[in-house]
């Protein structure tokens, strides 16, 4: 196996347990006697070893800042049984927080860093595994950790593999990188329903954004589910609908649905009708979310809930000045239409934008409107999405209830 060797005391992180090796840290590179090229393969297990020879863990190598994800701490090499081992843990972290559930057969199986698989997502919907490799190391490795989660993970029997728009760009890629990797029913993706606290989505993986639902928003949905009774509300870039369907459950007066997909529009009033047959109190709507909020405030249209839980503003650190002015520009204008006593949810999920700029850019947006507001919670992604201790930089997802007066 490639050995990487560490500059003096750049072995500290990883004695710390933090699963990154920055290109910077290396002192030098000794490739294996029948290695071709003279540099490691993106994707190939490398040895990590400090400047004094010591083995600090084996991890997957690839091009850029990052140059190895460490996968076990400790071991030249990893364990026959270890993808099964992660696979299981994992799934036992779900179990035991009681997420598997005969009225919820939807959670994230695995976190990437938070369940110490650094580059991998896998989300779970009834009886069919999603998986997304985020490095060309967890993408060669894709069928072992097919067979893993099918032998680790009781009711899944079909495990899809999505990873054409979340591999590196520019990194060299062997096989599809989507398709099917274990199958006992090809047609359930055209009609495939899941279950999230007692309501059904349609889920779509196959054409749909990330995995095909965004798991990560699912007690934040359950906390506007307890605010929505008797409320007009709001939701802008609703997506499937998620959190419109708990404000219907919820009792509210009112629902609107907006996103700028028709598609995503579509599968809103599909998983409406699906719920709440009867339902006659739901409106969908396609549009941009600055017209849409423009054009009803300019029609005096106002709201008791809105909730604001926008893509990315920022995929990375060069674009956060202009994802703040974004959030506070969307803020500023949420918080314009809320009514006297209203409540806002408002959302970033952008992991270059930290908690605390993106509560400044809430705040100016509240000074801008000019209206007394307070904070009612503070929310974060939730159990299934683990953050590793040894890696803060996987809590990603942040947001405010506030209380507009």
């Amino acid at each position: 196996m490639t050995t990487i060797y560490l500059k003096p005391h750049k072995e500290e992180s990883l004695r710390r347990f933090h699963p990154w090796v920055f290109s910077g840290a290396i002192a030098r590179v000794l490739l294996d006697a029948g290695h071709q090229g003279n540099a490691p393969a993106e994707g190939e297990l490398v040895s990590v070893y400090s400047s004094m020879g010591e083995i600090l863990g084996v991890g997957h190598w690839q091009i850029g800042s990052i140059a190895v994800r460490i996968l076990a701490f400790g071991v030249e090499t990893l364990p026959a049984d270890f993808w099964n081992e992660r696979i299981r843990a994992a799934y036992l972290v779900r179990e035991s927080i009681g997420l598997i559930r005969p009225d919820n057969n939807t959670f994230r199986l695995i976190h990437g860093e938070g369940d110490f698989l650094p580059g991998l997502i896998v989300d779970v919907y009834a009886d069919t595994a999603v998986v997304q490799a985020h490095s060309i190391g967890m993408h060669l490795c894709r069928k072992q950790i097919a067979q893993a989660i099918i032998a680790e993970v009781p009711q899944v029997q079909n495990v899809y593999y999505k990873s054409d728009d979340t591999l590196p760009f520019k990194a060299p890629v062997e096989g599809d990188k989507i398709g099917y990797l274990a199958m006992t029913d090809c047609e359930k993706a055209e009609d495939f329903w899941s279950t999230e606290n007692s309501l059904q989505f349609r889920i779509d993986w196959l054409r749909g954004q990330k995995t095909g639902f965004f798991i990560d928003q699912r007690e934040n949905r359950a906390l506007v589910e307890r605010y929505a009774k008797n409320k007009d509300v709001l939701n802008m870039f609703c997506y499937t609908g998620g959190f419109s369907l708990y404000a219907l459950r919820g009792g509210a007066k009112s629902v609107d649905s907006v996103d700028v997909s028709q598609k995503a529009i579509d599968l809103v009033n599909i998983n409406v009708a699906r719920n709440f047959p009867e339902a006659t109190n739901h409106t969908a709507v396609a549009a941009d979310a600055f017209e849409y909020l423009t054009a009803q405030k300019a029609a005096g249209k106002t709201y008791d809930l809105i909730i604001l839980d926008p893509p990315a503003f920022a995929k990375h650190r060069d674009a956060i000045k202009n994802a703040l002015r974004g959030y506070q520009r969307i803020n500023a204008k949420a918080i314009e239409m809320i009514r006297p006593g209203g409540i806002l949810f408002t959302f970033s999920c952008s992991q270059a934008v930290d908690k605390e700029a993106f509560r400044l850019a809430v705040f100016s947006a509240a000074a801008q409107v000019g209206r007394k507001v307070r904070i009612l919670h503070q929310l974060h992604q939730p159990q299934d999405h683990p953050i590793n201790i040894y890696h803060p930089e996987g809590e990603y997802l942040k947001g405010l209830v506030l209380y507009v007066e």
